[in-house]
């Protein structure tokens, strides 16, 4: 039986002042929806999103992320799954790291109520270091590990245009930590979200709130509000003990676009508050972000966008440590047809960042106050070989404090062999860059240490080979196949220290690769009805180099399922019901010591839409397993249900 629990009393007080807070937030948003703004038909939003598109015009999707720069889907080089707007909704997701559960080339684990493991390609863990993700073109990121704290990311989802999932490198564009794959969450513009939109919705797992205002801002130009709030309840262990993890959390944030595609201004922000429960006591996070995007297009062909963004993040883990991060990010790229064949694209960025620990007697940096810069240039060429062939070359030359500059090329090759049959092939090398933790990681805090970091810790370096093709082979039936291989070399490991040191640092002494296969396709096997269906197959081979010993615990690079697929259906049960199935299974996770066994997932969906402004659905999760662990701490996720009521007045 589930055991209870009492907050301390400077807890609850927290959080009442949270809620009523985030409450008063939402209600100001509430009362910004004015009665007669005409918001759009839902019946016809639907209809023209991208899932309710013909293959064909699918086909014909948008991308950005894999040549920075807008193009077809059916033509990019890369293995690259576009989650839209539509599959989120129509999904029942209530958060970012959810959401991120329909892309197939991603291995997405629920470590508790508020910590993931995300990761594709492998090396996964709730401190993945090898992925690289973007929000609007910000990076989330913290240098203590190179990686994302998920429960500190989110994002009002009915505002998402679209999430392009890049399995694969993406440094020569995107630079270090690029490693396994891109991120990249972009959001609509504020054109596209004139009116309003207000939901509401529980269950015996989870509750939230939110609202969403937008409209004309001068005569070109629109701008939009959100606020939302969320509770999630505890997790618990086998046999029902609580993992004591419930947390509150809220956001508020704007949008504004000005100009034309000819000159276009954008700026955006966002603010958050967290409250984490936790034993002895709970753990608080905040920040606050704003970004300004400038993009131009000229009369020769050329664009240009610049983009500048200023973050500040705050932990509060008590007994382990707090930190408080301030970055400051600023890049440019130009791009322009040269010669006929050549489609150039050059580019710099600049990123600092301010990034200061509170240091305990668990774990320690040292220096616990430390700024750091990142420097950055880089050039693309893409080269029309003939007409049906492309052949792209680019390299980035970026500079950290920690190794100096690391030089990121690659090479894509693009035959588009038929009109329904695309092929493509792709060489890179990647770097993770070493983060705080690689070089002034002590634990514990004080001496006597017995791990430290390594002030000569070098980059992990990836050389990747891909090949891939993607096909339309009918008008219903579309599908995408890639190979990768993956040596490392460099990889981190916990070595004998020599000397009369600490016993044990970190070091470098891990080698091997990582291969399989990513495969997804789509069938729509009537005009009401749809399934999307992928897997990802995934072999590892990594060994301690000559010579040396590797001390870490099983698992430390990560913990990956030898394969994971997932299964979904969507019906439109006539102009006002939708059924929606999603399947998903991950074998076991067996590189720890407390291995994580198989599991299968079945989450079901139905929403009526009894007029053109309301939305009632109710969402099973887990509907036909009680609970199931994820990860390795074995916190369980539940059976759940959750209803929802969404207004567009």
């Amino acid at each position: 039986m589930r055991q209870s629990r009492r907050k301390p009393q400077s807890s609850v007080a927290a959080g009442r002042g949270f809620r009523h807070a985030i409450g008063a937030a939402v209600a100001v948003v509430l009362a910004a929806l004015p009665a007669g703004v005409a918001a759009a038909d839902p019946m016809v939003a639907r209809a023209a999103d991208l899932t309710e598109l013909s293959l064909e015009q699918l086909s014909n999707i948008v991308v950005m992320s894999v040549a920075r720069r807008d193009e077809s889907l059916a033509s990019a080089a890369a293995s690259v799954y576009v989650i839209t707007a539509e599959e989120i909704r129509r999904s029942g997701a209530t958060s970012l790291p959810e959401a991120l559960r329909l892309a197939p080339n991603l291995d997405v684990a629920r470590a508790d109520t508020n910590q993931y493991a995300i990761s594709a390609r492998g090396f996964n863990n709730v401190l993945a270091n090898k992925l690289l993700v973007l929000v609007d073109g910000r990076t989330v990121y913290t240098p203590l590990f190179s990686g994302v704290f998920w429960e500190a990311q989110d994002v009002m989802l009915a505002d998402v245009d679209r999430i392009e999932v890049i399995s694969g490198p993406g440094g020569t564009l995107w630079g270090a930590n690029a490693v396994n794959g891109v991120i990249n969450v972009i959001t609509r513009p504020s054109a596209d979200t004139v009116g309003s939109l207000a939901f509401a919705g529980g269950g015996n797992l989870e509750w939230g709130a939110a609202a969403r205002h937008g409209g004309a801002l001068g005569s070109d130009g629109h701008y939009r509000l959100y606020a939302k709030t969320f509770h999630r309840d505890d997790s618990a262990l086998p046999g029902g003990v609580s993992v004591h993890d419930a947390s509150d959390r809220a956001q508020v944030g704007f949008r504004s676009d000005l100009g034309t595609p000819l000159g276009a201004l954008t700026v955006q922000g966002d603010a958050y508050w967290g409250d984490i429960d936790q034993l002895p006591a709970g753990r608080r996070i905040g920040g606050s972000n704003m970004l300004a995007r400038l993009a131009r297009e000229f009369d020769d062909g050329g664009t240009f966008r610049a983009q500048a963004y200023y973050d500040h993040t705050y932990r509060d883990h008590h007994d382990q440590f707090t930190e408080r991060l301030d970055t400051v990010d600023v890049e440019a790229q130009y791009g322009r047809r040269v010669l006929e064949r050549h489609q150039l694209l050059v580019g710099a960025g600049y990123r600092r960042a301010r990034d200061r620990v509170g240091n305990t007697a668990s774990q320690a940096f040292i220096p616990a106050e430390k700024t750091l810069s990142w420097s950055n240039v880089f050039v693309q060429d893409e080269i029309a070989l003939a007409d049906a062939l492309t052949l792209t070359v680019g390299a980035k030359a970026e500079r950290n404090d920690y190794t100096g500059t690391e030089f990121l090329p690659s090479a894509r090759l693009a035959w588009r062999v038929r009109p329904d049959l695309f092929a493509w092939a792709a060489v890179s090398r990647a770097v993770r860059a070493p983060s705080r933790i690689d070089r002034e990681f002590y634990s514990p805090g004080e001496p006597p240490y017995l791990l430290v970091g390594n002030d000569s810790f070098a980059s992990e370096v990836a050389t990747v080979y891909e090949a891939g093709i993607r096909g339309q082979p009918s008008a219903a039936i579309s599908y995408s196949v890639t190979l990768f291989d993956e040596p490392f070399e460099r990889l981190r490991s916990a070595e004998p220290a020599s000397g009369t040191g600490p016993p044990f640092v970190f070091a470098n002494g891990v080698e091997g690769r990582h291969h399989g296969v990513e495969a997804w396709g789509s069938w729509r096997l009537a005009p009401w009805w749809r399934i999307v269906g992928g897997i990802t197959a995934l072999r590892e081979s990594l060994r301690t180099q000559s010579g040396r010993v590797d001390v870490s615990a099983p698992g430390a690079l990560g913990n990956d399922p030898s394969a994971w697929w997932s299964l979904r259906s969507y019906f439109d049960l006539g102009p006002r019901h939708e059924v929606d199935v999603s399947l998903r299974h991950a074998n076991a996770r067996t590189a720890t010591l407390v291995p994580v066994p198989a599991y299968t997932a079945v989450d079901v969906r139905y929403a009526w839409h009894p007029s053109r402004t309301l939305e009632l659905s109710v969402t099973g999760q887990n509907v036909f397993d009680p609970r199931h662990a994820e990860w390795q701490n074995q916190a369980e996720i539940g059976r759940g249900v959750f209803l929802k009521v969404t207004w567009t007045p």
